[in-house]
């Protein structure tokens, strides 16, 4: 009995740990694993097998032991948290002895606040294994990580390129070299060609502007040689030659894991090509999506699983009756920047479906939401390419402003006959 605001109340506390709840068991034989940098705490619990938990090093050789043990037990599914890096070698040294190796989202299998240990989370991600609780992510072949790789990296010495053409940028600033005033592509064949001239530490004339001038800059020539003019002094210079030679160097390796991918990719050229059918989607894009996703679309039976689990498609936020933001899921965030990026070149190939679809959403929406939306229209004519071998056929800028007048003309016909008249369209000539 406990006192309340003068009120004599009787509370009864249980106090119910992760041991204690128990589910109906749907796998045979399982294995529940918290995995971390240097410890993996192992969870083995089913039919004819007592329930045991071991503590293993995250060394290849503690982890064969481990796959030894699991294998010697017949242990068919494993499961583990999606742990940073942390659940990668553990796959791979598992992953061509075990059947069923489950890479599960943390948020889907939280552990109840005050009773965090190690040794609980194995054993209650073992407990949701053996009642069919969870959802493997999706975890592609070898040969496709390995590709993921070498696109990724790509990525990243991409991006690097473009933060030195920014760095070089804010050097000529430094020294009141105004380039990106009267030039508008700061990295075009006139501004290279000026900062080279910059570099070798010559004094800019306005023959040397003449000479490397291309014909559509809309500044005189004596306008850009005024904004050329600062105050560049050696410290200046010998910044802008070590990011241009770092820029050089980058390029070439860039150009190497092009070919390299290339390579890699030559088997599947008629893929690749009706890929690049689609408006936005060639070279390099059409590359880092077969990375990520796959040739494969066994794995997303419908274009709807495919944009749901890129983080393509609004999510579900109801409560109540009442929706709330149903904001994109997080989704695989580079798939998600890839399309994004050839949403950007779709909504500006003119006379496209994709074209149009942005002009209608971004005035009501937002460039970036109209974005999400092509991206999410560009994944749907990617799943139907690659899951029934056909071709991308384009629509049209008039396909869904025609489909809106037809219905609409439809729906005013029918107003019409419900108060009696008899309508018949004839189109007004001009």
């Amino acid at each position: 009995m406990k006192r309340v605001c003068g009120c004599y109340i009787s509370i009864t506390l249980i106090l119910t740990t992760m041991a204690d709840v128990h589910f109906k068991q749907v796998v045979s034989r399982g294995c529940g694993m918290d995995i971390h940098k240097e410890v993996v705490v192992a969870t083995v619990q089913g039919e004819g097998i007592p329930k045991e938990m071991r503590q293993f090093n995250t060394f290849t050789s503690s982890l064969t032991q481990l796959r030894e043990w699991l294998v010697s037990l017949g242990i068919t599914h494993v499961a583990m948290e999606s742990t940073g890096v942390y659940w990668k070698p553990i796959y791979n040294v598992f992953e061509d002895y075990i059947r069923n190796i489950w890479i599960v989202n943390a948020r889907h299998i939280k552990n109840v606040p005050g009773h965090k240990t190690d040794k609980n989370d194995s054993e209650w991600i073992c407990q949701l294994l053996m009642a069919g609780l969870l959802k493997p992510s999706f975890i592609p072949p070898r040969q496709q990580r390995e590709l993921r790789d070498l696109t990724r990296y790509r990525r990243k010495l991409i991006e690097t390129v473009s933060a030195n053409k920014n760095r070089i940028i804010r050097t000529l600033e430094d020294g009141n070299v105004k380039l990106s005033s009267v030039l508008s592509d700061t990295s075009g064949s006139t501004a290279t060609k000026l900062i080279e001239i910059l570099c070798d530490d010559r004094a800019l004339t306005l023959a040397d502007i003449e000479a490397v001038r291309h014909k559509r800059c809309h500044h005189s020539a004596e306008e850009m040689l005024e904004a050329c003019t600062g105050y560049m002094n050696s410290h200046k210079i010998y910044m802008l030659q070590k990011i241009r030679s770092c820029n050089r160097r980058l390029a070439e390796e860039i150009a190497e894991m092009d070919r390299h991918i290339k390579e890699i990719l030559s088997p599947y050229e008629d893929v690749i090509a009706r890929l690049s059918e689609i408006p936005g989607v060639q070279n390099r894009t059409c590359e880092e999506l077969i990375a990520e996703i796959g040739l494969d679309m066994g794995n997303f039976p419908t274009a709807a699983h495919l944009c749901s689990w890129a983080g393509m498609c609004p999510g579900n936020n109801e409560s109540a009756g009442k929706k709330k933001s149903g904001r994109t899921s997080h989704g695989d965030k580079h798939v998600r920047a890839t399309l994004v990026e050839a949403a950007w070149a779709a909504s500006r190939t003119k006379g496209t479906f994709f074209m149009e679809r942005f002009n209608r959403l971004a005035p009501r929406k937002g460039n970036k939401k109209a974005l999400i939306a092509v991206g999410h229209s560009l994944l749907k004519c990617i799943h139907y390419v690659l899951s029934t071998g056909g071709r991308y056929k384009e629509l049209g800028d008039c396909y869904v402003p025609e489909k809106k007048e037809k219905q609409r003309k439809e729906y005013l016909k029918g107003e019409l006959r419900k108060l009696g008249y008899h309508v018949a369209l004839t189109k007004k000539k001009d």
